[in-house]
């Protein structure tokens, strides 16, 4: 049996979002009736042309919603007996803004009610170029659980940790990491084990900012950060980024005073420029004179190609200006939720009460494991894996950008990360681009967004890590054949 069911692959709402409308209003206007057979999970996902996963997905949240039974041995059928109530649904108005008002919402939640919704599912493209994700399925889960395995039996680990500021011996291996790898200068005292780079924003930004504060970042920046200023009622000043890096000749002529500046040097997001020598010493004396906070986010600085990395920032820094975030999220896998800032020692104490605070500590069995992985050698051979892999897909992109744009398509920051932003001559607006990619199963993004003052057109930001060299291949011939 076919259902008569129309998937807009075009929409922002996940396929298998539609997929459970589309049965339940057919339940509740009576087309589909009470005892009716539904087909099998594989045989609708065919006739629909996508994903069995998403078919089970949705068949699942229908039976948790009583619209749906299974019969063990026969298949998935309407439920015998709906509800009444649930055959008149009623409309339920949206919540305004000046509902939010009427409440007691801070002026922090206030503030989250104008910033767009920061978590938005993709739908099911048959390839997507959206940035985020590395290649799990290359991270060697087996040997992983055998680390997590030495620890769980341990019940201790079952106890609130000690030190909200992480595991030491952790800090240790990260320190000692961090020292040979990205020449940052710190002790194992001045690392912070958090849930992730974004927790750190969060923590220096509530530490820092009060309303009406200046913060300095990069045009165009990540949007993480972004909001995590705005949040704490900052004002925001974008500083144009070029070849060179974030340009420090533009930050000196501002007459703010800022309380912290926010970048990106090793790998700038989104353009992938590096920050040049010159820029780096640059921003350091200026951020001295001005007495200002550096936040340097070093999210990706692994994966580099052909070329030598610049020493970090922090490295660099006499003056105690700068601290340092870093994330296992890009290089092992983003559900570890295991990061980490460096921070002068002076700035431990209060860092310390404000996770402790925020969730008292992340997870331990994790961090025991982590610690044990990175002893034993494999986190940097999983690295030189990784780098290795990504380089051959970045190859592969690069390769298919010139060969079927040619002159028409620029490339920034091809030598590092694991995204590239790309500049395309095009007459059509980037909204009717990534609706006309949408349409043939391709996933796109533009760079817009991550400019303060959107002016841009036909930039989109390629992200190559979880593709196969096939399907980077086939996304970009369609890709241009829209363009």
């Amino acid at each position: 049996m076919d259902l008569a069911i129309h998937l807009d692959r075009a929409s922002t709402t996940p396929l298998y979002q539609q997929l459970i409308e589309k049965i339940r209003d057919a339940v509740l206007e009576g087309r589909l009736k009470p005892n009716q057979k539904l087909p099998s999970s594989r045989s609708l996902a065919k006739s629909l042309t996508i994903s069995r996963s998403t078919v089970v997905q949705g068949y699942e949240q229908l039976e948790s919603e009583g619209y749906l039974e299974t019969r063990r041995g026969s298949g998935t059928y309407i439920c015998h007996r709906i509800p009444d109530e649930w055959l008149k649904p009623q409309s339920i108005k949206p919540v305004t803004a000046k509902v939010f008002k009427a409440c007691t919402l801070s002026r922090f939640g206030l503030s989250l009610t104008s910033i767009k919704q920061l978590e938005v599912s993709e739908p099911d493209y048959e390839i997507s170029f959206r940035y985020g994700n590395p290649a799990v399925e290359y991270f060697p889960m087996q040997q992983w659980r055998k680390f997590l395995a030495r620890h769980y039996k341990d019940s201790t680990l079952l106890n609130y940790a000690s030190d909200a500021t992480g595991y030491f011996p952790l800090r240790i291996e990260i320190a000692n990491y961090l020292g040979r790898s990205r020449a940052v200068r710190c002790t194992p005292e001045q690392i912070v084990i958090i849930n992730g780079s974004q927790q750190a924003l969060d923590l220096i930004a509530r530490l820092t900012l009060n309303p009406g504060d200046w913060v300095a970042m990069e045009e165009p920046g990540y949007l993480g950060a972004r909001y995590c200023f705005m949040g704490q009622g900052a004002n925001l000043q974008p500083i144009a980024v070029n070849s060179e890096g974030l340009d420090v000749s533009v930050l000196s002529k501002n007459r703010q005073k800022f309380k912290l500046i926010y970048v990106t040097p090793s790998h700038q997001f989104p353009t992938g420029v590096t920050m040049s020598l010159s820029q780096r010493i640059a921003l350091l004396q200026w951020a001295q004179e001005t007495d200002t906070l550096i936040i340097e986010d070093d999210y990706d600085s692994e994966y580099r190609y052909g070329e030598q990395p610049i020493p970090a920032l922090q490295g660099m820094d006499r003056s105690q200006s700068v601290i340092y975030i870093g994330t296992f999220s890009k290089i092992l896998f983003p559900s570890l939720r295991i990061g980490y800032l460096v921070a002068p020692p002076a700035w431990i104490p209060i860092i310390r009460q404000a996770k402790w605070l925020c969730d008292r500590f992340c997870p331990t069995l994790e961090q025991y494991a982590l610690t044990d992985w990175i002893a034993s050698g494999h986190f940097e051979r999983h690295i030189r894996r990784m780098r290795h892999l990504y380089d051959l897909r970045r190859q592969v992109l690069i390769k298919a950008l010139k060969g079927y744009f040619g002159a028409r398509v620029t490339i920034l920051g091809e030598n590092a990360g694991i995204h590239v932003m790309v500049k395309i001559e095009t007459g059509l607006a980037d909204d009717i681009v990534i609706q006309k990619a949408a349409a043939a199963g391709i996933g796109l993004i533009s760079a817009r967004e991550y400019y303060l003052k959107p002016q841009h057109q036909g930039e989109f930001i390629f992200g190559y890590a979880q593709l196969e060299e096939t399907q980077i291949e086939q996304g970009i011939l369609k890709l241009s054949q829209i363009f």
